[in-house]
């Protein structure tokens, strides 16, 4: 695998200061940057392969979002929200230096994604979207938000694996070895050696609070911000997917960017981009 580098930004929220970690693969000074952005409950571990795969032609920032992974927990949990993601993601693009991006979002990093490409003078190029859109089936979100938040505690590591792979069911067919990866990239250990999920679980603090109000007026802010993105959008959806609804994935094809729609047979919610295939669709969008 080829090297990479973990570094740190001091970003600011309403009740205080927080470290964001982030993942670095490719020359520092290659002016293509990459940023890929994970879902609600992964780590920026998610991207290995893909870093992997494309860090010769990029350098290939992979953030922890705060409240995950090597990143700090926030010290109100009421901030685990978009717009505080979107604005530590800027803070990173000043680290980074970086007048333009490639962006790839799984799920809430897609979420990130259009929130920052929807913006007035966005330094994002091209967007891809993985299994996500403005609108999104409340059915879905309330099968994540069950898990999300639960302190669950593990004895041993292959008892917490396994409980990685029943909520990650819908990510699709996997060997042992990747099941046992995205296992041990969301999992650490405890003071007493018990294996618990590696983010705070403050995180389900504002999903639990969200009215179905709050829930249509997210969305109608999500379609106004997507209908603002100008850059080419690169849509990915699991066919089987609960969360992006076909309605909705053949909406955002029609307004907005008019984004680029794959499918990608026999996965759920949401594709993990572990494979050379998946991989391919990737590279294919972002250097044609």
């Amino acid at each position: 695998m080829a090297q990479h580098q973990i570094r740190t930004v001091q970003c600011l929220s309403p009740s205080g200061l927080h470290r964001m970690a982030y993942k670095e693969w490719g020359d520092p000074k290659n002016p293509r940057v990459l940023v890929c952005v994970h879902g609600v409950t992964r780590v920026s571990d998610d991207f290995d392969n893909m870093a992997t795969a494309l860090c010769d032609r990029y350098r290939v920032v992979c953030p922890d979002v705060v409240g995950r992974g090597r990143s700090d927990r926030l010290q109100n949990p009421q901030h685990y929200q978009v717009p505080q993601y979107v604005s530590d993601m800027v803070t990173l693009l000043a680290r980074l230096d970086a007048e333009s991006v490639h962006w790839f979002g799984t799920s809430m990093g897609g979420l990130i994604g259009m929130g920052l490409a929807s913006l007035k003078d966005s330094p994002v190029r091209k967007l891809v979207l993985n299994d996500v859109g403005p609108a999104l089936n409340p059915a879905a979100l309330a099968r994540i938000g069950d898990y999300v938040g639960k302190d669950v505690r593990f004895a041993t590591f292959d008892e917490a694996a396994r409980y990685i792979r029943d909520i990650s069911l819908p990510f699709g067919p996997h060997s042992e070895e990747e099941w046992r990866k995205l296992a041990a990239d969301a999992l650490k250990q405890d003071s007493d050696g018990k294996w618990i999920l590696h983010y705070d679980p403050g995180l389900a603090v504002p999903i639990k609070a969200t009215t179905p109000e709050m829930m249509q007026h997210a969305e109608a802010m999500l379609w106004m911000a997507y209908d603002a993105i100008s850059c080419p959008t690169l849509l990915v959806r699991g066919a089987q997917s609960d969360l992006l609804t076909p309605e909705v994935a053949h909406a955002m094809t029609a307004r907005g960017p008019k984004a680029r729609l794959v499918e990608i047979p026999g996965v759920g919610h949401a594709p993990t981009f572990l494979r050379e295939d998946q991989i391919a669709i990737v590279r294919e969008f972002l250097l044609q």
